[in-house]
């Protein structure tokens, strides 16, 4: 496990998993059954990174970023190929957040939103931007 566990509310752990696993090339690595069988959590591999997912349980707080009217943050993936990711998300039912574009820092960069809410940046690195020129273009942005 990595020093900050993540743990994703979605809409449904079975479907989640098998989301992730076509979009992002998650593995599942175990899974807490409930009695009745549905899947408590299941536990995937994206990468290097564990990450569980897990139903609502609304009267328990536990709401997806959807239920809840967004999300403040955004989970950052390198891939191979931003293009084909986001474009693999998007015919699977993700939502448009940002398209793929080669962005001011140095990166190939594109984000959506999982059908639970997450957000998700997909990123390749392009080239490496001096310091000056990245403050350059917040100043030109921001100023």
């Amino acid at each position: 496990m990595n020093q900050i566990a993540i743990h994703l509310v979605v809409d449904d752990p079975d479907t989640a998993a098998a989301w992730y696993a076509e979009v992002l090339g998650a593995e599942q690595t175990g899974r807490v059954p409930l009695p009745d069988g549905r899947p408590l959590t299941v536990e995937l591999r994206i990468g290097a990174t564990v990450v569980a997912v897990a139903g609502q349980w609304p009267d328990r707080g536990l709401r997806t970023p959807a239920a809840m009217g967004g999300t403040p943050a955004a989970f950052h993936l390198a891939v191979p190929d931003v293009d084909a990711t986001y474009a693999r998300a998007i015919a699977a039912g993700a939502t448009d957040f940002e398209a793929p574009q080669d962005a001011f820092w140095g990166d190939r960069t594109a984000q959506f939103l999982d059908p639970s809410g997450h957000r998700w940046a997909v990123d390749r690195h392009l080239r490496d931007v001096p310091a000056d020129e990245v403050a350059a273009h917040v100043a030109a942005m921001f100023g």
